[in-house]
């Protein structure tokens, strides 16, 4: 039993839910987001409360139950307000800066690091070492932020790098001299 699949969600008001077969469309003040869902996943729209049903009891159609309606849930919550990942850049002459749309990034490599930013994804620079990533896709905003963190991740003697703001770095100390 799907304890997460077995809730409803309550559209809320602003909130426009459209199912078309197995093709969800949720279109909210902020954007429009739009997803297909596994066939073994029904989803039903009545009064303003979506209810999921799974169609057996296989591991895989349980598996599914569950993340189905939180990615639907997801949609919802995006469209509504953005989503939001904070990384921060530690190190000496570590800095980001914001070029149009894309991320200007010097992070101690003998060129300049440039990411693009990808269609409804948009990027904060309050300072030169901290960089917000919005939008209204949970998933790609955590993939988007994934990608930037590789681009130096942290590491555990210095702690220079990109890490996530809510991230510990376990620190290691470094050889002893004799």
């Amino acid at each position: 039993m799907s304890r997460i699949g077995n809730k409803t969600i309550t559209v809320p008001a602003g909130v426009e839910v459209k199912i078309d077969g197995q093709h969800v469309t949720v279109k909210g003040p902020k954007g429009t987001l739009e997803r297909d869902v596994n066939p073994e996943i029904t989803i039903k729209l009545e009064n303003g409360i979506l209810t999921f049903t799974r169609a057996s009891e296989d591991r895989l159609d349980r598996s599914l139950h569950g993340l189905t309606r939180t990615l639907v849930n997801n949609m919802i919550e995006g469209v509504q307000k953005e989503f939001t990942k904070e990384l921060q850049i530690n190190g000496v002459g570590y800095r980001v800066q914001k070029q149009g749309n894309d991320l200007n990034m010097s992070l101690g490599y003998s060129h300049p690091v440039i990411y693009k930013a990808p269609e409804g994804i948009s990027f904060d620079i309050p300072n030169a070492n901290t960089i917000i990533v919005k939008g209204i896709d949970k998933e790609m905003v955590g993939q988007i932020a994934a990608e930037i963190r590789t681009k130096r991740p942290p590491e555990v003697y210095g702690g220079k790098g990109i890490k996530y703001a809510n991230e510990t770095i376990r620190r290691k100390v470094g050889k002893t001299g004799k």
